[in-house]
């Protein structure tokens, strides 16, 4: 009877996300959500600089101006984010902070449009961009950099406390 109490699926356990996976879906979501915020803000005239800027080094015609562009653009900006959501892992992970997030957007912010602004066609050279794209494209990355620290960190200290009480448990 205890057996067939076990096998019950209310009685199943879920196992939980490995804190690696749960790095590379924040980054792949916040990558896709916040691009998909900058659109918004590139049809409502807060930015000059819609999402699909990624795809003009790198694809011919006209259709990446269309809606297939722009959702491949966001799909492709999801994809980039994982990376920089890796970044953070490796390098930032232990500050509990939400302001490490904070520079990490504005680090982002800076190396897009500074360093890799001639990669990009459709930006213009940081000068010459107008103060409201400056200001809704830096507080998108803000916002980005704080979504994906603020998640891993919170993560981290989640996982090293419930690391923390089993190993108390079990002494």
């Amino acid at each position: 009877m205890a057996e067939e109490q076990q096998n019950l699926e209310q009685n199943q356990h879920e196992r939980p996300m490995s804190f690696m996976a749960m790095v590379i879906w924040t980054g792949f979501f916040g990558g896709i959500f916040w691009s998909a915020l900058g659109y918004l803000c590139y049809l409502l005239n807060f930015t000059n600089v819609s999402p699909n800027v990624i795809l003009e080094p790198w694809a011919l015609g006209d259709w990446k101006r269309e809606w297939l562009g722009i959702v491949i653009s966001i799909l492709a900006i999801g994809v980039l984010s994982i990376g920089a959501a890796l970044l953070y892992y490796f390098l930032l992970r232990k500050i509990k902070s939400m302001w490490a997030g904070a520079c990490y957007g504005i680090a982002l912010f800076l190396l897009v449009y500074i360093v890799l602004n001639p990669i990009f066609p459709g930006i213009h050279p940081f000068w010459d961009l107008s103060r409201n794209t400056l200001v809704a494209s830096a507080c998108l990355y803000v916002l980005y950099g704080v979504f994906v620290g603020y998640s891993i960190s919170y993560e981290e200290t989640e996982l090293k406390n419930n690391n923390q009480v089993q190993k108390e448990a079990s002494s």
